[in-house]
C-alpha cells in the first residue's frame, strides 16, 4: 500500500498540526506502509531552511517540500500543483490534513480528476466555534469550494465523538470514522530532569507551575485563563503560569495585555514555543495542566499533559470528554470561574490530584498511542481501496 499525506506546511510555528503529520507518516511507516509526505516550506513569517523538491528520507517515510507564495491565511504553491498533478496517480490513496487550504483543496480536485480516493483530516475546523471566527470569510470559501470536495472524501477523519456531533449540522455526505491523535509511549515513559527547565526560566524555579502548552490564537481561551489565573494566584501565591507555544498570527501582546488588566502579568513566563527535550522538562517541572480552549479538534498538548501524570483542567470545547468519564482529568464549562475553580481545587488536595494524574498516564498510554492509531487508520485505508 502506498499513501501520500498532503498538508500546508510542517513548520513548528503551526503548533499540533505540523506534528501529527509527521508522527502518523512515522507510525504508517512502521506497520510496513509506503509512506510519502509532501508540503510547502511555510512557517509562519520565515521559511523553513529544508531542501527544496527532492525527497528527504526519514526512517520510515520520506518527505519533499515546496516553495510557496503566501497570501494573508493562504499558501500558494504552483510547484507543489503540478507535482500532485503528475505523481497523485502514482498512490494508492491521499490523506489530506486541514481544510480553508489551498495545497490540500488542489489535492482533492487532482485526486478527484485521477480517480485516486483521498482521506480528508480537518482536525477540527470544520467545528461550530471554528466556522464562526472569521465567519464571512469562511462561508464563501466552504460554501464553493470546501464542502464539495469533503462530500467526495472516501472518509473523513473525526478525532472525536464530540466533533463528531459538532459537524452533523454541516450534512457532510462522505463516511466519518473517528480515530483520535496520539502520542508515542516511549517519549513519556521517563521524562527528563525539571531541572533543565528551570535553567532556561530560572525565575519559575520553587513555585507551583500551572503549565498552559499551545498556539497563542484567539480560540485556545487565554483571554479567560487570564481571569481564572489571576483567582488562582489570590488564594495560592506561589503559584506561576507558564504559557508555551507559537504566536504566528503576532496575539501575544493583546494576551499580555489580557493578563495585566487582570492584574496577574507578573506572575507569567512566556517562553515561546518548547520542543524536544525541552518541553518534556517543561511537563517535568509542572504541577498542573490547563487547557482553555473554546475550541480544539483532538489536542495534542492536552494528551502529552495527561501522558506526563499532570492533574489536567481542560474545558469542555477540547473535544475529550472521555477524559472526564475515566476520571483522568477535571472537564469543565469554557468560563473562567470553572476553570479556577478546578485548578483551585486540585491545589487544595494534591493528593487526589495526584492520584488523578496517574489515572491520566495510564489512561492516555492505554489508548492513545501512536501505534495503536497506526492500526486504525490502515484498517480504514484497505476499505476505502476495497470498494473504491
Amino acid at each position: 500500500m502506498k499513501i501520500l499525506i498532503v498538508i500546508p506546511s510542517l513548520g513548528n510555528v503551526y503548533g499540533g498540526t505540523s506534528k501529527i503529520a509527521v508522527e502518523l507518516a512515522q507510525s504508517l511507516g512502521e506497520h510496513k506502509i509506503e509512506v510519502d509526505l509532501v508540503t510547502t516550506n511555510a512557517n509562519g513569517s520565515t521559511c523553513l531552511d529544508e531542501p527544496l523538491q527532492t525527497w528527504i528520507d526519514k526512517q520510515y517515510y520520506r518527505v519533499q517540500y515546496f516553495p510557496y507564495w503566501g497570501w494573508k491565511d493562504y499558501k500558494i504553491s504552483g510547484s507543489l500543483t503540478k507535482w500532485l498533478f503528475h505523481n497523485v496517480p502514482n498512490y494508492d490513496l491521499v490523506h489530506t490534513i486541514s481544510v480553508f487550504s489551498i495545497p490540500t483543496l488542489l489535492a482533492h480536485w487532482i485526486c478527484q480528476f485521477h480517480q485516486i480516493p483521498y482521506v480528508m483530516n480537518p482536525q477540527g475546523m470544520l467545528e461550530p466555534w471554528a466556522l464562526a471566527y472569521k465567519a464571512w470569510k469562511k462561508q464563501i470559501y466552504y460554501t464553493l469550494l470546501e464542502k464539495p470536495s469533503l462530500d467526495r472524501a472516501g472518509a473523513l477523519q473525526i478525532l472525536s465523538q464530540s466533533e463528531l456531533e459538532g459537524i452533523q449540522s454541516l450534512k457532510l455526505r462522505a463516511p466519518a470514522v473517528i480515530i483520535p491523535n496520539g502520542i508515542h509511549r516511549q517519549d513519556f515513559e521517563t521524562l527528563p530532569n525539571a531541572e533543565f527547565f528551570y535553567q532556561q526560566f530560572p525565575n519559575t524555579r520553587s513555585k507551583s507551575l500551572v503549565l498552559f502548552l499551545g498556539r497563542i490564537d484567539p480560540k485556545k481561551g487565554l483571554d479567560i485563563l487570564a481571569i481564572a489565573f489571576a483567582k488562582v494566584h489570590q488564594a495560592f501565591p506561589e503559584t506561576h503560569l507558564i504559557i508555551a507555544g507559537p504566536d504566528n498570527i503576532g496575539f501575544l501582546p493583546t494576551v499580555q495585555q489580557y493578563f495585566a488588566d487582570a492584574q496577574c502579568l507578573e506572575s507569567v513566563t512566556v517562553t515561546k514555543m518548547l520542543t524536544g527535550q525541552l518541553k518534556l522538562a517543561a511537563l517535568a517541572a509542572a504541577d498542573l495542566y490547563v487547557a482553555p480552549s473554546y475550541s480544539e479538534g483532538f489536542s495534542m498538548s492536552v494528551l502529552e499533559g495527561m501522558a506526563s501524570g499532570l492533574p489536567c483542567v481542560i474545558t469542555t470545547g477540547c473535544n475529550f470528554p472521555e477524559a472526564a468519564t475515566a476520571n483522568a482529568a477535571h472537564v469543565v464549562e469554557i468560563h473562567a470561574d470553572a476553570i479556577a475553580n478546578a485548578l483551585i481545587h486540585c491545589l487544595k488536595y494534591p493528593d487526589e490530584a495526584k492520584a488523578m494524574g496517574d489515572r491520566a498516564r495510564q489512561f492516555i498510554l492505554e489508548n492513545y498511542t501512536w501505534d495503536k492509531i497506526a492500526v486504525q487508520m490502515k484498517q480504514v485505508y484497505i476499505d476505502i481501496l476495497k470498494s473504491h
